[in-house]
């Protein structure tokens, strides 16, 4: 645990990825000269029941019903309340010192091209307020949404807050259950985008072949060999041949997908373990090299920072381009995005815009997230 400056307020963040592995909870301060001080963090997982039933919605299920919804978004935001309360007793803060919660809620839809466009995150932030009795700070995406965006990624207004000005262009690839860029052109400005599925399609294969939750260290993709037609058949999606802005989740890449694309090939599950870890390096190096191509610095946050053979396939394919974790630069990758709902928070809280447009495409700045009193 970071000491804490008594002249600055906390902030407290909440936030569960495309994975649905966990709630990450980051206790954080910003200081007056700028940055992130990482004060403590907590990861929480979900009930078994009820992550099937985020995962699921997730990848276009139906709901059983409306009841059942709306008993889904209650026991998310009591689950969401519960990890933020289980921080502060672990760092031994008193909710009276936070200033307020970040929540990005759990993503079930995600449409920004639809007609018209809608982003959906349940886990009610009325409970998170009550049983903290924190304010609360929630529903980021919508309003992006709302003015002509996709309402994702919402991390490059952090990352730039955090790193840009540096003197460099450099990148920040966040390797969640979807994969996205912030670019950090050295002349100040930013774009950012989706490049594709990371650690949802990698997780998801794991768990049907290994019975396990994620492949730790890569070490099951380590074991197979690259088909490179069937990374053909994966990379010929037109998805992937969008402009920027663009945004995407499960509804779009899930294993489905994947079997769609396998058809009557015998191939073996290491082997597609293989080419789905080779099929994130190659979209997320393809992006930055057509719209940073003078980025020598990748940092990589995210749960596959954690996975050192993807992080290798990523660097292969980057000659002459340092890949690092965020921690060289002071930002912890595994509560970067926790960090970054806090920011925005903050940034409600002192009615500052929290989206870019230059990232989500929307006609122009907006104060972004609903606050909900303590």
């Amino acid at each position: 645990m970071t000491s804490i400056d008594p002249q600055l307020p906390l902030f407290l963040g909440l936030m569960s990825g495309t994975s649905a592995d966990g709630i990450d909870a980051a206790l954080v301060q910003f200081p007056a000269e700028g940055g992130c001080r990482f004060v403590h963090g907590h990861t929480c997982d979900w009930p078994a029941r009820t992550r099937e039933a985020l995962v699921a919605l997730g990848q276009g299920a139906e709901p059983a019903s409306l009841d059942a919804l709306g008993q889904l978004d209650a026991e998310v935001g009591i689950a969401f309340a519960a990890a933020a309360n289980g921080l502060l007793e672990r760092a031994g803060i008193s909710r009276a010192q936070v200033r307020a919660i970040g929540s990005h809620g759990q993503t079930i839809r995600h449409r920004p091209t639809a007609l018209p466009a809608f982003t959906w995150q349940i886990g009610d932030a009325h409970r998170i307020a009550e049983l903290t009795g924190i304010t609360t700070v929630a529903d980021f995406r919508r309003r992006d949404v709302a003015a002509g965006g996709h309402g994702a990624p919402l991390m490059p207004a952090f990352h730039l807050a955090m790193l840009g000005n540096s003197g460099e262009d450099r990148a920040v690839l966040n390797l969640g259950g979807i994969a996205n860029l912030s670019l950090l052109a050295r002349d100040g400005s930013l774009r950012g985008f989706d490049t594709g599925p990371a650690n949802a399609l990698l997780d998801g294969w794991c768990q049907r072949h290994l019975g396990a939750a994620f492949d730790a260290d890569g070490a099951f993709a380590a074991t197979g060999r690259v088909d490179e037609a069937l990374l053909a058949r994966l990379l010929d999606d037109a998805w992937f041949a969008l402009p920027p802005p663009k945004s995407t989740g499960r509804e779009q890449f899930h294993l489905d997908w994947v079997d769609a694309r396998i058809g009557d090939a015998p191939l073996a599950p290491a082997d597609v373990q293989a080419t789905l870890a080779e099929l994130t390096a190659a979209t997320v190096t393809d992006a930055l090299r057509a719209h940073l191509p003078g980025a020598r610095r990748l940092l990589v946050c995210g749960g596959g920072v954690r996975n050192p053979h993807l992080l290798r396939r990523i660097a292969a394919r980057l000659p002459g381009v340092e890949v690092v974790s965020s921690a060289a630069h002071g930002l912890d990758p595994d509560y970067m995005e926790a960090m970054g709902f806090a920011w925005l928070a903050r940034e409600a809280l002192a009615g500052r815009p929290g989206n870019l447009p230059s990232v989500s495409g929307a006609r122009g700045p907006r104060i972004l997230g609903a606050i909900h009193p303590a």
